[in-house]
């Protein structure tokens, strides 16, 4: 695996864990209010301080939209001969595998122990080695969410034949359609149709 596509992986695995990171700041946010003439300000340093995590989640959230904003350039850019589509099969599932093995057990953490939260943090980190080796790193249920479809195609393209191809693409894929990829692994790659 070369660096930018360990990079890119790296990145998808972010954009994956977005509805975790939405999920923590909706369980763990803690924002005073009042509704009474004596209420008053606490303050931006105890707001803070009473909202590490939430703020830590929002700031991967932002992360991941850069990164997702940053997948679509490279794929609007890409200058890729076309290939024509031979075999297609909709991969649509692998999203939901990736929401409920990982996602919704990890929101049931304790988060307001330190301890389960550093147990969070490890073990977010060792999902996502796995996640980039097993290469399963497509199976990523935010790219549902931002409208992304899975396929497994087989394509003809100027050096041959590629069969088993895993295409991440916003537009419908059926047989014939010529596109043009964006490779993130030798097996997966970020499409489009030709226009």
């Amino acid at each position: 695996m070369n660096p930018s596509e360990g990079r890119r992986k790296f990145e998808l695995y972010i954009i994956s864990l977005w509805l975790l990171f939405f999920l923590i700041i909706v369980v763990t946010i803690d924002i005073p209010y009042c509704w009474g003439e004596n209420c008053n300000f606490i303050g931006f340093k105890e707001l803070f301080s009473r909202n590490i995590l939430p703020a830590v989640s929002l700031f991967l959230i932002l992360i991941g939209a850069l990164f997702s904003f940053r997948f679509d350039y490279r794929l609007n850019g890409s200058h890729e001969l076309a290939s024509i589509v031979i075999k297609v099969e909709d991969y649509n599932y692998e999203h939901l595998t990736f929401l409920t093995t990982y996602i919704i057990p990890l929101i049931c953490f304790n988060l307001a122990s330190t301890r389960y939260i550093i147990a969070l943090g490890v073990l977010l980190f060792v999902i996502g080695i796995i996640y980039v080796r097993t290469d399963k790193f497509y199976a990523n249920p935010t790219l549902a969410v931002l409208g992304y479809k899975l396929y497994k195609i087989n394509l003809n393209t100027r050096f041959g034949n590629k069969d088993n191809i895993i295409l991440i693409t916003k537009e419908r894929i059926a047989l014939n359609d010529k596109i043009h990829t964006l490779r993130l692994d030798e097996k997966v790659y970020f499409a489009r149709k030709d226009r």
